[in-house]
């Protein structure tokens, strides 16, 4: 008799038990719904998204000590490692500095600006004040001395990434250098902490559906649809401009690695999303060190590259910057010449680096290039007030994208890339099932994942009888 076909609700039901892709992908338009029809109740749920995004970022700071120092151990060579980061460095001011003429070049094409002829002094500067909240970029002095850490545990407590690589590069250098004969116990117990925060990470992720519903609820609430049409010729030239940026990170990524970006965003076409949801690459990060690992990349390269570049290598910002700065020059009909454009250009290769993390730092990189060239009003730079939300999808998606070619490429270049696992993760399309999840497993297993997994007895009868 031939096995019966589940009925469609049966099998809709199912993709959304086991997909979290299918399960983020619901939260995302039922989002847009709430915030579309009630706005006033959509603006209480900020907390949703706030929430997960918190629970993440607990565990970076110490999945990034933990991935860099079992990294740097395993690989047993420093100097490798050395590499590794001048590499990526070498990698990130060319990208970045590509996405910032790419911008540039976009914004003069198609003048996004033109027209408006905006008086400056009826905006109101006061509301880039209260988005910033008063702060500052560091300058590059301030930069370089605060990824310095004061405390060890000061820098996991305030989630200084930076501070954290060089703890760990320190700890993992210790390490080799007093071998592990020595200090035998410290390394697996590191590997185990390891395994603890990427099942942590497992659990949170559960909750990604309820963040993604939060936050698109309380975007479409807060700005509604309607910001979409007064900005369109920005936003349209913005995302444009990402595609064309995405397109070339594709044939560097095929050139360098033989690797198609294509597969690799269908491979992680769930974190993709749930950063799309929650306008965050740090609410993905952990899972997709986890991914970049098993398609490949060594973890040295994956711990390093990864968590750099989300200081370094904010691509999708240097778009917006960029096609933002000439927007507000032509929207209140200034005419930058070439020599202006070029310090634009330079100006946001140094204040680009120093925004992760800070709040409104797009707007504190805006009003430090317009206050650089001297012609632009400061206060022009809260025409973009309206729109710098939309723009977060682009940033993201361009950001993490341009992040992940960056630590192919870099462990191509580094022989820390195993290719061919890299090609069969990839074109399968697919990570490895989580707990649970596995479709393959029987009805009751997959309810109960802790019976689906067996116990260390069962193990070692196994292996007795092979």
């Amino acid at each position: 008799m031939p096995p019966s076909v589940p009925s469609l609700p049966r099998r809709v039901a199912r993709i959304l038990r086991t997909s979290l892709f299918a399960q983020v992908a619901v939260a995302l338009v039922l989002g847009i719904v709430v915030g579309k029809l009630w706005p006033d109740f959509a603006s209480d749920l900020q907390p949703l998204g706030d929430g997960f995004t918190r629970l993440i970022k607990t565990i970076i700071s110490p999945l990034v000590f933990c991935v860099v120092v079992v990294g740097i151990a395993k690989a047993g060579d420093l100097k490798a490692f050395g590499r590794i980061g001048l590499k990526a460095l070498i990698w990130f001011e060319v990208a970045s500095t590509l996405a910032l003429i790419i911008g540039l070049l976009a914004a003069n094409l198609v003048q996004p600006g033109s027209g408006m002829n905006v008086d400056p002094s009826t905006l109101n500067s006061a509301a880039v004040d209260a988005k910033t909240g008063g702060g500052s970029l560091p300058s590059t002095t301030e930069f370089i001395v605060n990824a310095i850490p004061t405390s060890f545990i000061g820098a996991f407590a305030e989630n200084e990434l930076l501070q954290v690589l060089i703890l760990a590069c320190l700890v993992g250098a210790a390490l080799l250098h007093l071998g592990h004969t020595k200090v035998p116990k410290v390394l697996p117990a590191i590997e185990q902490a390891q395994e603890i925060i990427f099942a942590v990470v497992g659990f949170i992720m559960r909750l990604a559906p309820i963040a993604v519903f939060g936050a698109m609820a309380v975007l479409i609430g807060q700005y509604g649809l309607g910001v979409i049409e007064t900005y369109a010729k920005l936003i349209i030239l913005c995302y444009a401009a990402a595609a064309l940026f995405i397109a070339l990170l594709a044939v560097a990524l095929k050139a360098v690695t033989g690797l198609s970006l294509w597969k690799f965003l269908r491979y992680i076409r769930e974190e993709m999303l749930l950063a799309l949801g929650t306008a965050s690459t740090e609410s993905v990060m952990p899972r997709v060190m986890q991914k970049l690992r098993k398609a490949g990349a060594r973890d040295d390269a994956v711990g390093l590259v990864l968590p750099t570049g989300y200081s370094f290598n904010l691509d999708g910002a240097s778009l917006y910057l960029s096609i933002g700065t000439l927007f507000i020059a032509q929207a209140v009909g200034v005419d930058l010449s070439l020599g202006q454009q070029i310090t634009v250009v330079l100006v946001l290769m140094l204040t680009s680096k120093g925004m992760a993390g800070i709040p409104g730092s797009a707007f504190l990189a805006l009003s430090a290039t317009a206050s650089s060239l001297g012609a632009i009003p400061a206060g022009a730079v809260a025409l973009l007030l309206g729109v710098d939300r939309i723009m977060d999808s682009m940033r993201v998606v361009t950001n993490l994208l341009g992040n992940c070619v960056a630590v192919f490429a870099v462990s191509r270049w580094e022989g820390a890339l195993d290719l061919e696992k890299a090609k069969r993760v990839l074109d399968a399309g697919e990570a490895d099932p989580e707990p649970g999840t596995d479709p393959a497993l029987e009805p009751e297993e997959a309810e109960n994942p802790i019976a689906a997994v067996p116990t260390q007895k069962a193990k070692e009868t196994a292996s007795e009888a092979s």
